[in-house]
């Protein structure tokens, strides 16, 4: 395994970040390589405590001559991010310079080439922090960018095009649910990996062996040392299951049982009113259509002081907010409902 440092120059004299990548080298050329990155959100932590549970498996694979592909790992994409507080409140999903999310306007190219990429000279060191985190994950046939929600299930966010033949993947990591979605107008990490092999001749893209998925870990206080441990497991799994890894003691994937649902079918659920939210559904929960989800309290001690939110169809809960206080319109949750949502949203689901 090789470590190297990336810097990013800020925007002003003095100014730069750092961020580090480590690398395994495959002993087998036409094996299938592999780009794992974790907290492009900055204090989304599950993906990184699962790659530092990682590390050992894939040292043990190396030292064993195991490893048959490349693989490039970015433990902590975003360290721009990463120093971003605000009275004493950690930031790390917008750029503070930018206002921008730190997953939107990844450079959407034509094809795989990284001689497409923009010059960012004269760019915000967010765009340059993108643009070298999309050239670092360019020409890998498998693309992992993991993140989580607010609370929420273990999910991957998948293009049609790449499903049913990633089935093998989403079992190999148990996660709870594949979410297909097939437009990508905001430039997110996973639509930049994927979008260059959309119009490319099907010998170059390969879909049938290529993977670029968005991995939610659940919710942002899930950073615990048992989840890091199954979620390294899973991810391993994956690797060996694609023959990036070699291992013999491993059985290949089962079929995947878990939730699969277009983007369509998502109810985000805006709350009516601003308040307190009391929950009556938790992640996995199965509602039938008319039980109610939540009720908001927004004119406490008063007659007709709560407004209750009830679900428009029947399906399971994906997520929850976590924190208690909301604005009106704020998304409440993510309801997978068993047909289109009368409210569906193209491309990404919030910001």
């Amino acid at each position: 395994m090789q470590k190297s440092i990336e810097r990013v120059t800020g925007d002003s004299e003095g100014v730069s970040y750092e961020f580090p990548v480590f690398r395994f080298a495959g002993a087998v050329k036409a094996a299938p390589s592999a780009y794992l990155q974790a907290a492009l959100h900055a204090g989304e932590l599950p993906g990184v405590v699962a790659i530092d549970a990682l590390m050992p498996m894939l040292n043990k694979a190396e030292a064993e001559g195991r490893i048959k592909g490349d693989i490039t790992i970015v433990p902590w994409a975003n360290p721009i991010g990463r120093a971003q507080y605000h009275f004493g409140e950690h930031l790390g999903r917008f750029h503070l310079g930018t206002r921008t999310n730190f997953n939107r306007a990844f450079p959407l190219l034509a094809a795989p080439d990284t001689a497409l990429l923009p010059d960012t000279t004269h760019g915000t060191p967010d765009q340059r922090l993108k643009t070298r985190l999309l050239e670092l994950s360019l020409g890998h046939d498998i693309v992992l960018d993991l993140h989580c929600d607010d609370e929420g299930l273990a999910y991957l966010y998948v293009h049609t095009s790449l499903w049913p033949a990633m089935a093998d993947c989403a079992a190999a990591m148990g996660v709870d649910g594949v979410l297909l979605w097939s437009e990508d107008t905001d430039g997110t990490f996973e639509g930049a990996s994927i979008m260059p092999y959309q119009n490319v001749p099907a010998t170059m893209a390969k879909l049938d062996r290529r993977v670029a998925t968005t991995v939610e870990y659940r919710g942002m206080l899930d950073v615990e040392g048992d989840y890091a441990a199954s979620d390294a497991e899973g991810l391993y799994r994956l690797l060996v299951a694609r023959g990036v890894v070699t291992d013999t003691a491993l059985p290949a994937p089962g079929p995947f049982k878990g939730i699969v649902a277009p983007l369509e079918n998502i109810d985000m659920m805006p709350s009516p009113r601003a308040g307190a939210v009391l929950y009556d559904v938790k992640p996995g929960d199965r509602v039938a259509k008319g039980a109610r989800l939540a009720t908001i309290v927004h004119t406490p001690g008063e007659a007709g002081g709560r407004t209750e939110v009830f679900a428009p169809q029947a399906g399971i809960i994906l997520t929850r907010r976590s924190r208690r206080i909301i604005r009106t319109g704020e998304d409440l949750l993510k309801l997978v409902g068993d047909r289109k949502s009368g409210d569906a949203r193209s491309g990404t689901l919030e910001d």
